[in-house]
């Protein structure tokens, strides 16, 4: 579906199905440099549990136009902005990464807008790597290269997916590289000096969940406990033997995780 959002064009992924207004809507934001199709194993699953989903396209990704957006405060701000476009009242957020840290920010600015949080790949901080930096500034091959080699855990790297074909390397390699120039980059340096998840965590009063990957090393999974410690009544999973591309490494185990959330 597309949208009018800020009088520029926002593409989001809707399932394949027709949207319902009196079923419940269900918005999935996507990390740095990628785009909805990484919630492919997603947004299909909960649009057919009976829910609206809207895997978007942040500005500058996939289909949306317009500039990638400087700051994780800016991303937050645009959520609510299209959930008016799209017509949507309130909402579930789901966010994963660089997502994370987007909903996570709406949910403490805009808390009458969002029904519950569910936040996947998340620590206090992601600070990024001044190599990764240099290389994504760069435009180079080595930056996506370099996410893939720290975010798959080492079950993801040897192959046996449950979803035949699918190799989640190469994929997650693709996903990265569909990326405009300097779009990768411009989302890596707005988590670097995003310092604001531990604050905007403390005022979250709604329901959360965290779904972590037991061998992330991007955001190690024992680094969202001051976040959770802060909300004090959120529900963590954490999924074995996976790293930080849970979506694509684990997506039936995150499917039992959302099931009652979403």
């Amino acid at each position: 579906m597309e949208v009018i959002v800020n009088g520029l064009k926002a593409h989001a992924a809707t399932g394949s199905r027709d949207l319902n207004a009196d079923e419940p809507a269900v918005i999935l934001v996507h990390g740095a440099g990628l785009d909805r199709t990484v919630w492919q194993l997603q947004t299909r699953n909960i649009a057919y549990m009976g829910r609206r989903a809207y895997a978007v396209d942040l500005p500058g990704h996939g289909r949306s136009k317009g500039k990638a957006l400087n700051s994780i405060e800016e991303m937050a701000d645009w959520i609510p902005a299209f959930m008016d476009a799209a017509g949507i009242d309130k909402a579930k957020l789901i966010g994963h990464s660089m997502g994370s840290f987007v909903t996570l920010e709406a949910a403490e600015r805009y808390p009458d807008r969002v029904e519950s949080l569910c936040l996947m790949g998340i620590s206090d901080s992601m600070p990024v790597h001044p190599d990764l930096l240099a290389a994504a500034e760069r435009n180079e091959r080595l930056a996506p290269e370099l996410i893939i080699y720290w975010g798959l855990g080492e079950k993801a790297k040897v192959g046996g997916h449950p979803h035949p074909g699918l190799w989640v390397h190469n994929a997650s390699q693709i996903l990265f590289e569909n990326a405009a120039d300097g779009v990768l980059f411009n989302d890596l340096a707005a988590c670097n000096v995003y310092t604001g998840a531990v604050a905007a965590a403390g005022n979250v009063k709604c329901e959360t969940l965290f779904i972590l990957g037991k061998d992330d090393m991007m955001t190690p999974a024992r680094k969202a406990s001051p976040l959770a410690d802060a909300m004090g009544n959120a529900k963590t999973t954490v999924i074995e033997k996976c790293g930080h591309m849970m979506l694509l490494e684990r997506p039936n185990q995150v499917h039992d995780a959302l099931k009652g959330f979403v």
